[in-house]
């Protein structure tokens, strides 16, 4: 980069002297478009196998959900409707108890 400034007046600042740092800025870009991508999904990769592990590891949790990401979008949202009806159960519960409607007041205002 302070080659290529540096090297502006050698060059008289001209069109291709520009057009060297344009591609060159342009390839780098490329690039590390394909090198974010690929640490993204190592990432998540690595993420998916840690909850693999919680999963199987809790006695109370369904080993059926270690393969959860490989469901399609229909599968996916029954799932998801099971557990809101789950959670929704769960704050009812709470609002019956004494304890249990003061945290819920905390969270909700």
């Amino acid at each position: 980069m302070f080659g290529w400034a540096a090297s502006g007046p050698l060059f008289h600042f001209s069109d291709t002297w520009q057009l060297v740092i344009n591609t060159s800025t342009t390839i780098v870009s490329f690039l590390m478009v394909f090198l974010i991508h690929d640490a993204q999904n190592r990432d998540t990769a690595a993420m998916q196998i840690k909850l693999d592990e919680i999963i199987r590891a809790i006695d109370t949790a369904h080993n059926a959900l270690l393969d959860f990401d490989q469901l399609d979008q229909k599968e996916l949202a029954e799932f998801r409707k099971h557990y809101e009806r789950l959670a929704k159960e769960a704050r009812s519960d709470l609002r019956l108890s004494s304890s249990g409607a003061k945290i819920l007041n905390r969270v909700e205002h």
